[in-house]
């Protein structure tokens, strides 16, 4: 049997790591380089959708607000309670809306995602809000009046070395 000598060696390690990288990363990154071209005025129109429900919300549009959203919008908030339909999120926010006390988010490191065929994106993004850091994660849906969005999901970030005082203060 032959020997393997370090140079021997090293190129085998060389070209094994080369076939892993070429059939598990490389393809998820070209594809991933692919869709932000592809998707690139997508994005751009969604950042658009997104940044303006933010800025909606925090000027008090309540209209504007909702005409954002389809007519199956589901809202997840950070209390246990608060998972609402349309018409039930609409009814929640309205008095918040009229009176102008209403949320003022401001998003950062929105990443998006697209589904094949184009029509549906997801993202997530980090959120500065009264409640400190946040973090919210929504579904758009390409309709014929553009994308809209479906679904949104509210959290409130805490580390996980806080989280043992965290679940004290929830038995309470």
């Amino acid at each position: 049997m032959p020997q393997l000598t370090s140079t021997t060696y090293t190129s085998k390690v060389r070209l094994v790591v080369w076939g892993l990288l070429s059939l598990f990363v490389l393809p998820g990154y070209t594809q991933n380089v692919g869709s932000s071209i592809k998707y690139a005025k997508a994005k751009e129109s969604l950042n658009s959708l997104m940044d303006t429900w933010h800025k909606n919300a925090t000027l008090a549009k309540f209209e504007s607000y909702f005409e954002a959203t389809s007519e199956d919008f589901v809202f997840y908030g950070t209390a246990p309670a608060e998972k609402w339909d349309k018409k039930g999120f609409m009814a929640f926010a309205k008095p918040y809306f009229d009176s102008t006390k209403t949320w003022r988010f401001t998003p950062s490191n929105r990443v998006w995602y697209f589904s094949e065929n184009g029509k549906t994106a997801w993202f997530d993004e980090d959120l500065e809000t009264w409640m400190l850091d946040c973090r919210g994660s929504g579904i758009c849906t390409k309709t014929r009046q553009g994308w809209k969005l479906s679904y949104y999901n509210l959290s409130v970030v805490i580390e996980n070395e806080k989280i043992k005082e965290f679940i004290e203060l929830r038995k309470h």
